[in-house]
């Protein structure tokens, strides 16, 4: 099969590899769709040996499997659904395996992977392929970040603000506002992002302006400077939600804003399988949002061209479709 392979310092290669062959409990799935995603930056520079891509949407393609044909999305998380936080519910939390898909083992920028069975979230049909990816990581997390702190700060009357207008930030956005949130603003240094996050609603904040108050700040870029800058605005009282990445050390300095207040820092990571139902509920409520934040689709022969521009911030979520030939001029 054909698959994309990151060697390491930027470079990015297309090379054959050989058909995945799925293991015990694995099943083989045919990659429809996989999206972009700014943390595979990381692997993109510092090189890995496995096919990377994680936001992964295909068929199930194993005949005579009981799933042959099903529609799935991939659950990132491999977990062993016996521990004490799978047995609780969040599978997403396991304590026994800390294996990654597109991360520890082979992932979606190719045109076949070999995925655990837990793994696979199953698709109707009335979700349509490209916004399928969506229910990962531009719905997925953001929404589980929010589900997790609504309780302590309700929407009635909250001021939100989202550090970050990327896929997850703008799919915070969405969120947010289907669960009754009305005033949300929005800062980020790529006018194209920052004026898609407008046309959704959001109103702009100036990139590190520290004159206004919020009683909910999500902070969904990584910058350690939108950190700490969440850390002196946010309200007493008020929540900072942390679902940016970032792999470098945070240092912060304790001032008198951050001190001398009551507040709540909240780390949300990924969701639990449990929130699908909610996730394709969200999508489908506000599907013609969701479908503004895809802006290419692009076959293999591409990836070389498209991946850094993406990286650069000059596309929001563009999907892989390996099934897409240059010759087929079908690249949009």
């Amino acid at each position: 099969m054909r698959s994309i392979s990151f060697p390491g310092q930027g470079r990015i290669g297309l090379e054959d590899r050989a058909e995945p062959q799925p293991g015990p409990g694995d099943v083989l799935l045919r990659i429809q769709r996989t999206a972009l995603c700014g943390s595979d930056c990381k692997l993109w520079q510092r090189g890995t040996d496995l096919v990377p891509g994680h936001e992964i949407f295909g068929t199930v393609d194993q005949p005579g499997h009981a799933l042959h044909g099903q529609r799935s999305c991939v659950f990132i998380p491999v977990h062993c659904g016996r521990c004490a936080s799978c047995q609780r519910g969040d599978t997403h939390l396991c304590l026994t395996d800390s294996v990654l898909m597109g991360w520890n083992r082979d992932g979606g920028y190719a045109e076949r992977v070999a995925v655990p069975e837990p793994c696979l979230l199953p698709v109707r049909d009335d979700i349509d392929d490209d916004l399928a990816p969506l229910l990962l990581d531009t719905i997925g997390t953001a929404a589980h970040g929010l589900r997790t702190v609504a309780p302590l700060v309700p929407p009635e009357d909250a001021e939100v603000l989202i550090l970050g207008a990327g896929p997850v930030g703008l799919g915070g956005l969405i969120a947010a506002q289907e669960m009754g949130y009305r005033r949300i603003a929005v800062s980020d240094l790529r006018e194209g992002r920052l004026a898609l996050s407008q046309a959704l609603g959001a109103t702009p904040h100036p990139v590190g302006d520290r004159s206004r108050r919020f009683h909910l700040v999500i902070e969904s870029s990584g910058s350690h400077a939108a950190r700490n800058q969440a850390l002196e605005i946010v309200w007493p009282r008020g929540v900072v939600l942390l679902i940016g990445e970032n792999d470098a050390p945070w240092t912060i300095e304790e001032t008198k804003p951050i001190r001398r207040k009551d507040f709540y820092m909240v780390r949300s990571f990924y969701f639990p399988k449990s929130d699908l139902a909610a996730n394709i509920a969200l999508l489908r409520a506000r599907r013609d949002d969701y479908r503004r934040l895809v802006d290419r689709r692009f076959g293999l022969d591409d990836f070389a061209e498209v991946f850094p521009r993406f990286a650069a911030g000059e596309l929001v979520k563009p999907l892989l479709d390996p099934s897409l030939r240059r010759e087929d001029g079908a690249d949009r």
